[in-house]
């Protein structure tokens, strides 16, 4: 499986469409109930900056199996400029073979040539899957929206999940092993 840039061509957008849609169909995986179509897909492709925003594909033999967008978390707003959100989406038929690991993997990787301090992700409480990965890079819970999203009289919450690539003061955070491994060694 290679991870690369998206290209913008419609063979490989219509199966970055499809995709999304498939999740939007199995509810809880996104907020939308309604499928995209593929002109308003195009059209999102091409509003992001590739360079500072990019679509990561999980790709093998030109058949997209996942894909992984950053974006502006409150665009236009120079406060929150480091502070990016990283949306991601799997077929259906692909999950639990590590796809969402490695396409997360890779933007956290890069987070510096994107500068990127913060990235945020936003899921439904019913999107286990997606909770575990995140959990599975240290991202944490910053915020609940209790009760917001309504998928036909099922109500769930929507959580901010996040993950501090680096502080303030330009030092990469510890995670919870790291300060673990420290006390560990004090205590030795």
């Amino acid at each position: 499986m290679n991870i690369r840039l998206a290209n913008i061509n419609e063979a490989e957008i219509s199966q970055i469409n499809d995709i999304y849609n498939e999740s939007a169909q199995l509810k809880f995986l996104t907020a939308d109930t309604q499928p995209t179509t593929i002109t308003d897909r195009i059209k999102w492709l091409l509003s992001y900056n590739q360079t500072e925003y990019p679509v990561y594909v999980a790709v093998e033999n030109n058949k997209v199996f996942g894909w992984i967008a950053v974006r502006p978390y409150r665009e236009g707003r120079a406060a929150l400029r480091f502070t990016k959100e990283v949306s991601y989406y799997i077929a259906h038929s692909h999950h639990k073979k590590g796809i969402g690991t490695m396409l997360l993997n890779h933007v956290v990787k890069n987070a510096s040539d994107l500068q990127i301090k913060n990235l945020i992700a936003i899921v439904l409480e019913k999107n286990t899957g997606s909770i575990r990965l995140l959990e599975k890079f240290n991202f944490s819970k910053w915020g609940v929206l209790p009760d917001v999203a309504d998928f036909g009289g099922e109500i769930c919450s929507h959580l901010y999940y996040g993950l501090y690539i680096e502080s303030n003061h330009g030092s990469k955070k510890k995670t919870k092993e790291e300060w673990l491994s420290e006390l560990i060694e004090l205590i030795g």
